[in-house]
């Protein structure tokens, strides 16, 4: 049987990161939970309030932990953007026993701002949400890969970040 671990997916609106995530959790046979579609199953008309973002937290934090007793991988997509919530899932993973890898997804502003102006199916994030969440950004401070994400180099990343998960679980 595989050994259950956590992927931590990071990265503002528009970089890519929901894309990669979606099919990294593919490649690895993971379960793939996005906080995007968990506050449109909780939230069918989300107000993006502080309260509403705990809920939606704390509901990844459950069915990840759900997952991982199961023996699954898990593949969590989000902007993680501060360290608090980076801190909530690394515990609640290590409460388990569980590994924990982080992958940040960067992409250059002028791909951010073209993917933003296109409706995505799960996220409504614009330009103006992408800039304040940059804005709001606390650093990364555990081991972390980060990739650049153009719109022709997901092959490239996927190899990066599996070389970089095997060298994790030595």
């Amino acid at each position: 049987m595989k050994k259950p671990f956590v992927v931590m997916v990071a990265g503002l609106p528009g970089s890519g990161k929901s894309y990669f995530a979606s099919r990294l959790a593919d490649r690895l046979g993971a379960v793939y939970l996005s906080s995007d579609r968990i506050r449109k199953t909780l939230f069918p008309q989300p107000t993006y309030t502080s309260e509403e973002k705990e809920q939606i937290y704390e509901e990844m934090a459950r069915r990840m932990e759900k997952a991982l007793v199961e023996g699954k991988r898990v593949v969590l997509d989000s902007t993680f953007y501060l360290k608090s919530i980076r801190g909530i899932m690394r515990q609640r993973a290590a409460s388990i026993a569980v590994k924990i890898h982080f992958l940040y997804i960067q992409a250059d502003e002028e791909t951010v701002r073209r993917r933003t102006q296109k409706k995505r199916e799960d996220s409504d994030a614009d330009y103006a949400v992408h800039l304040s969440i940059k804005a709001l950004f606390e650093p990364i401070e555990m081991p972390c890969l980060t990739l650049n994400s153009t719109d022709e180099n997901l092959a490239e990343m996927m190899e990066m970040a599996w070389d970089y998960l095997n060298r994790q679980d030595d």
